[in-house]
């Protein structure tokens, strides 16, 4: 087990103020950004990231939370994708193994056809896997469905397919990347905005920062620029584009199609147990999971494309009744707006043909785009949570052929343990299923407990040991961050995260010394309720 470095954010501003030039300046915290700094730190690049908001604050904190190669995707066809994403799925479960394990699904069947077809589509998943595999795809009869899925709709059942796939806690996975690569010595600072780019004869050369809490303005320089801002990427690129055109004229087209993406959060009972419920194929054409997770059950995923790039998405009142209907064919209770705990929306990054209008989201793939700008700005964009160490690969191999980077070998994180992962294997962790508590720290748990506040819990799961915790090792600095993000409890019961954001503040802002932001979360948590939940 190692010593968690301090995140002071006096002491990483003073770094950042330094006059240096790094390897690779990288713009954006979610799992992509966060991907390509761990593994150019590991590579022994010199490493600096900044990210607007927080780490993770957007698309990488709302995913279904789900490590898969991507059932929806070989139905379509995209064999490449899937085996990448499967053959990554296995090395993040092995790197991570306290925050991202196997699960079990099942896919119930109420039509004859369904148990062939499906079956064979899922057999075919677990051969593409191969040594990947992660359990062996078989075919239930009603009660072994039943036994599996308890609360899942008995009339007309026929039985189900079970198989196997991944799921993860997806901000404290970014988290652990960030902390991976501060290891390895790379520098990286939320709340920190790239707000221009620095030019020397026609070459980006590096970033010019404003500091989101005080102001302050700090240049940047970099040998390699990379813009990995998911869904936001485009702006940065406009930005390149336009410094790089002496009349004006837009020299950039979008190459984000974003899509939003419905969850809601109920509790577990309402469908019991320890497994997964996969559903082929939804009214819109998509998959939707019941996912059990930290304690609750998540219900989603929607699909419905966005123009609204905001960093707080809000669901539309038709997603939920979506969802919500998709359920009541499945589950024998189902829920409805006040079973509801908590909603999220998330944008997804896909990636837009040049000639595609963006209308048909659900038919647009997850792989991810490299490109590089005349300028030398590298900017990535697309692919998926479970495919963020192959992302990170394929940008520093496209920077070394541009020659805004020398080579060197990758894999260099293709057996890097992240933090917390310590040397057990996955039966030394509770499931991610289980309800939120200390197992979350994996081998950093001691450390948690050793810190005042360990025995004072504010709430199941979240003690003011771990708020210490966040503020001197996890980079928190506001109440969000911690409710958010480090703790999940605003994805879990917003009501309850509402309740602690004064004490969880007042222990903030005793590390940190900076203001925690109380009212604005109180504010914010109002989003991720349903109407009738609403202060008035």
């Amino acid at each position: 087990m190692h010593q968690p470095l301090p995140t002071r954010r006096e002491n990483l501003i003073a770094q950042l103020a330094l006059d240096r030039e790094y390897d690779i300046a990288i713009v954006g915290g979610g799992a992509t950004g966060l991907g390509v700094a761990l593994d150019a730190a590991a590579r022994g690049f010199s490493v600096v990231l900044v990210e607007a908001h927080d780490f993770a604050k957007g698309t990488s904190s709302r995913a279904t939370k789900l490590v898969h190669g991507g059932v929806r995707y070989l139905a379509q066809g995209n064999i490449s994708l899937v085996s990448e994403a499967l053959h990554e799925r296995t090395t993040l479960l092995h790197n991570a193994p306290h925050l991202a394990q196997p699960l079990e699904f099942v896919v119930p069947s109420y039509q004859w056809w369904e148990l062939p077809f499906y079956g064979a589509g899922l057999v075919a998943y677990d051969l593409l896997a191969g040594k990947a595999g992660l359990g062996k795809t078989g075919f239930l009869g009603p009660a072994g469905a039943k036994r599996l899925l308890p609360g899942v709709r008995s009339k007309g059942l026929l039985g189900g397919v079970k198989y196997w796939d991944g799921q993860f806690d997806d901000a404290r996975l970014a988290l652990a990347l960030a902390r991976t690569a501060a290891l390895k010595g790379a520098l990286l600072l939320n709340y920190c905005h790239a707000s221009d780019l620095h030019y020397e004869r026609g070459q980006v050369c590096g970033l010019l920062c404003t500091d989101q809490l005080n102001g302050q303005v700090h240049r940047v320089r970099a040998r390699c620029v990379v813009n990995a801002a998911g869904v936001w990427v485009d702006a940065l690129r406009e930005r390149d584009g336009a410094a790089n055109v002496a009349d004006g004229r837009r020299s950039t087209r979008p190459i984000v199609a974003p899509s939003q993406g419905v969850h809601i959060v109920v509790d577990r009972e309402f469908l019991g147990g320890n497994v997964g419920l996969m559903v082929p194929k939804t009214a819109d054409g998509r998959v939707l999971f019941a996912v059990p997770w930290l304690g609750k059950l998540i219900l989603g995923t929607t699909d419905t494309p966005c123009h609204d790039l905001a960093m707080e998405p809000q669901a539309l009142s038709e997603e939920i009744d979506f969802i919500l209907g998709e359920a009541a064919r499945y589950l024998s209770r189902t829920p409805s707006r006040a079973d509801i705990r908590s909603i999220w929306a998330g944008l997804r990054p896909l990636v837009k043909p040049q000639d595609d209008d963006g209308e048909n989201t659900k038919g647009l793939s997850r792989e991810h785009t490299v490109l590089v700008s005349r300028s030398g700005l590298v900017t990535v964009t697309g692919g998926k949570w479970t495919t963020y160490r192959s992302m990170a690969e394929d940008v520093l191999e496209r920077c070394s052929a541009k020659g805004l980077l020398e080579r060197r070998p990758k894999g260099a994180t293709s057996d890097l343990k992240l933090v917390g992962a310590g040397a057990a294997g996955h039966t030394a962790y509770q499931p991610i299923s289980a309800s939120p508590g200390m197992h979350s720290y994996g081998d950093e748990q001691e450390l948690v407990q050793g810190l005042a506040g360990s025995e004072r819990w504010l709430a199941p799961g979240l003690s003011e040991a771990m708020v210490r915790f966040a503020a001197r090792h996890e980079y928190a600095v506001t109440v969000e961050d911690v409710l958010a993000r480090r703790s999940r409890l605003l994805f879990l019961d917003a009501k309850l995260a509402a309740t602690l954001a004064q004490q969880v503040g007042d222990v903030l802002q005793q590390v940190t010394g900076l203001p925690p932001r109380v009212a604005e979360f109180a504010a914010l948590a109002q989003h991720y309720l349903v109407a009738s939940d609403k202060k008035v």
